[in-house]
């Protein structure tokens, strides 16, 4: 597999609002068969309140988003552990850490969080700060 592109909420909320930046990574990983993936979380966290909802099931039917398992739960903790971190501020951003860190192939985050992010991800995670 040609690896991942993950979106955090700012990167999904920003591919909701089509912003030209973040199409342009999607629409350049999808081309080369990366797989555009989120986590049930992040849609949460997305901005959703300006957007159609007919917008934004259009965009998460053409992503893979992430069931939150209790396996992907006990890996996010245990990252937070690992990095001395808690609480809500950084619970969804240790869950697609996780997600990203289990991805195969050459995986890259777009972010609006990127210190966050590089540390729970480590240094096999490219990091691109939307």
């Amino acid at each position: 597999m040609p690896g991942a592109l993950l979106l955090d909420s700012e990167g999904l909320s920003k591919l909701y609002l089509k912003d030209r930046q973040v199409a342009a990574f999607v629409q350049a990983a999808m081309e080369e068969g990366v797989r555009v993936a989120t986590t049930a979380m992040t849609t949460l966290e997305a901005d959703f309140e300006r957007i159609h909802p007919a917008r934004i099931s259009w965009v998460l039917s053409r992503i893979d988003v992430h069931e939150i398992t209790k396996r992907l739960a006990g890996d996010a903790a245990a990252l937070l552990r690992t990095h001395h971190l808690h609480g809500h501020k950084y619970a969804i951003d240790a869950v697609l850490a996780a997600v990203a860190r289990a991805a195969q192939g050459p995986v890259t985050v777009l972010t609006s969080d990127p210190e966050d992010l590089t540390l729970l991800c480590g240094p096999t995670v490219e990091i691109i700060k939307v």
